[in-house]
C-alpha cells in the first residue's frame, strides 16, 4: 500500500518532523511512505497513493487521486477539505479530534485568568516600568468562581472546559445541536437557536465549535449586541466562526470587556489587524493546540487507526462530511 504523507505549513511547527515519517516507516515495513514537502509535490505523488496523512488537500489533488481511500488530518478541523467534489466522493475522512483537548481548553483557562486578572495591563506596566496598582486595582480582579461561562460547541474541547471551569466554580451552559442530553460538569445545555438568549448572561463566551457551513461568522453583529458590557470573547476554533470586522468594533466602542484570541481568518494575522493595537485584546498565534509532544501523538493516532485500516476494522474519528466534523 502506498502511503503519502504531506504535512506542511509556512510555519515550521506545523511541519512534520522527518523522524515521524521514518518512525512511520519503521512501524509498517510492508508499506511505501511517499514524503512530500508541499502541495506541488503531493500533486505528482496523490496518482499512486491509496492513504494520506495529511492536513489540507485541493481540488486538483483530489482529481489526481485515482486510488485514494482514506485521509487522516492530523487536526480536528478538516473544513477546507469539504468542497462539494470530496463531501460527494467515496474518500473517507478521519481527523484527529480530541487529540489536543486537554491543552487547548488549559490555554482557555490561562487566556480567561489573563484577562480577568488584567495580565495584559500589567505586562504594558512592566515594559514602561510602572506601578500601576491604582490603575488595576480600579478596573478590579474577577474570579472564575460565580462567573457564567458559554462553551460553544461540546465536543472534546468544549467537554474539557467545562470541566475545568464548573470544578472552578463557575455556572457552564453549553450551546450544542443535541441540546437533549445531560452532561457532566454542564449546568445547562441549549440548542444553537438558544444562543442570543444564551449571550446576555454570559461573563465568558469560549468558541469551540468546528468550522462549518453553519457556524461561519457565528458571532456577528447580532450576537456581540446581545452580549453584556462585562462579557469576554474566547475563541480557539477557526477564525471563520467570528465577523471580525463587527468584533474588532464592539471591542474598541468597549460595548463588550475583551477577548483573548488565538485563531484569525487570515493568519498570520495582518500587521494593519486592529487586533494588534486594542488594549482590551489578548492575541496568542494559534497557538492553544500545541504541546511538546505534539507530533508523537499526531503520529501514533494515524499509526492506529492504520492498523485499524489494514485489518478492515472501522476508523476511530471518522468525520461526516455533510455535517462538517
Amino acid at each position: 500500500m502506498n502511503i503519502l504523507v504531506c504535512i506542511h505549513s509556512q510555519f515550521a511547527v506545523w511541519n512534520i518532523p522527518q523522524e515521524h515519517v521514518d518512525r512511520l516507516r519503521a512501524e509498517f515495513p510492508s508499506h511505501t511512505f511517499l514524503h512530500a514537502l508541499d502541495d506541488a509535490a503531493a500533486l505528482e505523488l496523490m496518482g499512486n497513493a491509496d492513504v494520506a496523512f495529511m492536513g489540507q488537500l485541493t481540488r486538483e489533488q483530489l482529481r489526481a487521486a485515482s486510488r485514494l481511500k482514506w485521509i487522516h488530518s492530523p487536526a480536528a478541523g478538516v473544513g477546507g477539505m469539504l468542497f462539494p467534489e470530496m463531501r460527494d466522493s467515496p474518500v473517507v475522512i478521519t481527523n484527529s479530534k480530541g487529540m489536543s483537548a486537554e491543552t487547548i481548553a488549559e490555554h482557555v483557562l490561562a487566556v480567561t485568568l489573563a484577562m480577568f486578572r488584567r495580565l495584559p495591563h500589567a505586562f504594558r506596566s512592566q515594559a514602561r516600568r510602572e506601578w500601576a496598582q491604582d490603575a488595576i486595582a480600579e478596573q478590579g480582579n474577577r474570579t472564575i468562581a460565580g462567573s457564567r461561562i458559554l462553551v460553544l460547541g461540546l465536543g472534546n474541547i468544549g467537554r474539557a472546559v467545562a470541566r475545568r471551569m464548573t470544578l472552578l466554580g463557575a455556572h457552564v451552559t453549553g450551546i450544542r445541536r443535541a441540546a437533549d442530553r445531560k452532561m457532566d460538569h454542564v449546568a445547562e445545555v441549549a440548542s444553537p437557536d438558544s444562543l442570543l438568549d444564551c449571550l446576555p448572561h454570559a461573563d465568558v463566551v469560549v468558541i469551540a465549535a468546528p468550522h462549518t457551513r453553519e457556524t461561519r461568522s457565528l458571532i456577528g453583529a447580532a450576537a456581540l449586541a446581545a452580549m453584556s458590557p462585562e462579557a469576554i470573547v474566547v475563541n480557539v476554533s477557526r477564525g471563520a466562526l467570528v465577523d471580525e470586522s463587527a468584533l474588532a468594533a464592539a471591542l474598541r466602542d468597549q460595548r463588550i470587556a475583551g477577548a483573548a484570541l488565538d485563531v484569525f481568518e487570515d493568519e498570520p494575522l495582518p500587521a494593519d489587524s486592529p487586533f494588534w493595537t486594542l488594549p482590551n485584546v489578548l492575541i496568542t498565534p494559534h497557538t492553544s493546540g500545541f504541546r511538546l509532544d505534539h507530533w508523537d501523538a499526531a503520529t501514533a493516532l494515524f499509526a492506529a487507526n492504520l492498523r485499524c485500516f489494514e485489518a478492515g476494522e472501522p476508523l476511530a474519528n471518522v468525520v461526516d462530511k455533510q455535517l462538517g466534523y
